[in-house]
């Protein structure tokens, strides 16, 4: 059960990102267990279960990163993550719409996210759009009343339609998510952390059927 990071926790993380070396993680082992690894995924599992309590019919999976980075993909930097993020996600692969959160040394992330490389995944969800634009509105609207959500996602250079100011802001995205941000602090020591993710995350479910509804159409058009 997770009880609440502390300000070792960010301290940890502050010291690894000027010292990604093995020698100095080995020496500091305990203190990652300690500050972060075992709270994490408390707060992971926490979170998972909270969502599969709330939405029983979904067949919710959860994915929690590893300290250590992809030896195959290091290019020049240290062996360890010096920032840790846990997805859970209703789709049986990693292209799908997912619930997120995201914590390094000086802040954390959270909210709801599709990341899909293909770019078959964004065109359904533009002709999604397309078919039921009041529709989209609405979910769309509902999310950004949420208190400190940002949409972001990196935007195409040659725009794929003209939806009005509003939708453009979705419409014309590589990648698009609805993100909460805060300052490494308080929020983070507290153990109602997994309940007041649970209850955003909620509260974005609509959004996030809508995104996969189109997830799942570009994934019957792939196998035609």
């Amino acid at each position: 059960m997770f009880e609440g990071f502390s300000p070792e926790t960010g301290e940890f993380l502050w010291e690894l990102s000027f010292h990604n070396e093995r020698p100095w993680f080995q020496a500091h082992r305990e203190q990652y267990e300690r500050s972060l690894h075992r709270p994490f995924h408390a707060l992971a599992q926490d979170c998972w279960r909270l969502m599969s309590e709330r939405f029983p019919d979904r067949q919710l999976g959860l994915h929690v990163s590893r300290i250590y980075r992809d030896a195959r993909r290091l290019f020049g930097r240290g062996p360890y993550n010096d920032h840790l993020w846990f997805t859970v996600y209703a789709s049986d692969g990693d292209e799908g719409p997912c619930f997120w959160f995201e914590l390094n040394a000086a802040r954390y992330l959270y909210g709801l996210g599709v990341w899909s490389t293909r770019p078959a995944m964004m065109e359904h969800f533009r002709r999604a759009i397309d078919a039921n634009p009041a529709r989209f509105e609405r979910l769309a609207r509902q999310a950004e009343r949420l208190p400190g959500v940002h949409i972001r996602g990196e935007e195409y250079k040659r725009p794929k339609g003209d939806r009005g100011e509003y939708l453009n802001r979705w419409y014309n995205r590589k990648y698009v998510t609805a993100e909460f941000s805060g300052d490494f602090g308080e929020e983070l020591f507290s153990p109602a952390l997994p309940q007041r993710l649970c209850d955003t995350f909620a509260r974005l479910m609509p959004l996030h059927d809508f995104i996969m509804e189109a997830y799942e159409n570009s994934r019957e058009e792939g196998k035609a």
